[in-house]
């Protein structure tokens, strides 16, 4: 229950966030903000979800007593780039969905060519709420932050997995193909969340590298949680299409090993999880949490 209401809680300081950051009105240095466009933007960030990253951001960051105000704007940046990813991955020319989160798709609900821009707008206005001021940080870790951002983000992370994602309904791949696939489409910005908490708060590259690879477990799980959903849960459950990647005939590890192998692995990346914070006793208590309900959640 002290998990749930933190998230909750998390969620809401990040649709405040957000919504603050989406608001009609240029900033210094632009001309205007175009209505519809916003209106896709919004559309696409503004429609609930669980704000799972945005709430691991949060949560590691005060790990380490961070600032804040700084976290959540980083938490938001964090968020714009996965709606991004969602309103493209929908697109006709990708999966073709035509439901996200209960609600039309933003390619539906105004049309493709203003999805693909306001998709482009949220990648762009996360790396400018990272670079600003406003993003009370020193230089270099805000620097730092753009970097991290962008490598887990770009063609060596999210975008390359997505790419490889497509791929994979032309030619099946093996199961370390799965595995690099889910740690670049789904775990590089899970991991990027964790260890954002830990640069941002200027912490050790020790509890940088193991907020990293608490990501990396978590992403994993999450991913495998996600597949095994595909093929148990209806769409009314997920809020979107399910039963997709087998008509698509994509390779997954639950469809290559079984459910029952499925539920072991989650089972074994939740106690490397929990291991992973050990060190930092009481204080990851949420942070545990977060990685038993990434593997056991039902939506």
């Amino acid at each position: 229950m002290a998990f749930e209401m933190a998230l909750i809680r998390r969620a809401a300081a990040a649709e405040v966030m957000l919504r603050r950051l989406l608001d009609d009105r240029p900033l210094s240095g632009e001309i205007a903000r175009p209505d519809r466009l916003m209106a896709a933007m919004r559309h696409g960030v503004l429609n609930g979800g669980k704000r799972l990253r945005p709430f691991l951001v949060m949560e590691s960051a005060a790990l380490f007593s961070a600032d804040g105000e700084a976290a959540l704007r980083v938490a938001a940046a964090l968020e714009c780039v996965h709606c991004y990813s969602l309103i493209h991955d929908d697109l006709p020319a990708m999966d073709d969905d035509d439901l996200r989160r209960g609600q039309p798709t933003v390619h539906k609900a105004f049309d493709e060519a203003t999805a693909i821009l306001a998709g482009d707008a949220l990648l762009t206005l996360a790396f400018d709420i990272l670079a600003g001021e406003a993003t009370a940080l020193p230089a270099e870790r805000r620097c730092a932050l753009v970097l991290a951002l962008a490598r887990a983000a770009g063609a060596g992370g999210m975008v390359g997995g997505q790419k490889l994602d497509l791929e994979a309904e032309l030619v099946r791949p093996d199961e370390a193909g799965i595995i690099r696939l889910q740690a670049m489409k789904t775990g590089a910005l899970i991991r990027f969340a964790c260890e954002a908490g830990a640069i941002l708060a200027g912490a050790q590259s020790d509890d940088r590298e193991r907020l990293a690879e608490f990501g990396s477990a978590i992403g994993l799980a999450f991913q495998l949680a996600d597949d095994l959903l595909d093929l148990t849960a209806d769409a009314r459950q997920m809020g979107k299409a399910t039963g997709k990647d087998a008509a698509a005939g994509k390779g997954t590890l639950v469809a290559l090993h079984g459910a029952d192998w499925a539920r072991r692995q989650l089972d074994g990346l939740v106690g490397q999880a929990h291991a992973l914070l050990e060190p930092y006793g009481e204080k990851a208590a949420l942070l545990k949490a977060a990685a038993t309900f990434v593997a056991t959640r039902n939506s």
